[in-house]
């Protein structure tokens, strides 16, 4: 059921494909918005907006960024560090540990809403990514 505060985070932002590069730095500035909420005070309603934004920003990059097919946030960290040279070590100021790190990597731990907004930083890719 769609609730009030729903539609109106929708009338505020108007989510809808994306077609151009314009188009997706709006939808990331309203990602960026939401992302700097803390995790236990966004709304439902706030998360269901993130979600949906992330997913119309990851078919916009899909078709226009040449990354693997079906990756997974995970798979795309890996593919970004390899470009950038990166070693796990490299992020121990996102993830804290190389516990962590090496989790992620090995596909045991998923990334954090905190974590890829700063992967999202650190590589100058959509947070939306990593989500």
């Amino acid at each position: 059921m769609i609730t009030q505060d729903y539609t109106h985070l929708l009338t505020q932002v108007q989510p809808k494909p994306i077609h151009t590069e314009q188009e997706k730095k709006k939808m990331l500035e309203q990602v960026d918005r939401l992302m700097a909420i803390d995790e236990n005070e966004l709304t439902s309603e706030e998360g269901d907006l993130l979600e949906l934004l992330a997913i119309l920003i990851e078919d916009y990059e899909s078709k226009t960024v040449k990354m693997p097919q079906k990756a997974s946030p995970n798979d795309i960290l890996i593919e970004l560090m390899g470009n950038h040279d990166l070693k796990q070590k490299d992020l121990l100021d996102i993830f804290g540990s190389k516990g962590i790190i090496s989790e992620v990597v090995n596909h045991k731990r998923t990334i954090s809403k905190s974590q890829a907004k700063a992967l999202g930083e650190r590589f100058n890719v959509s947070p939306a990514l990593f989500i």
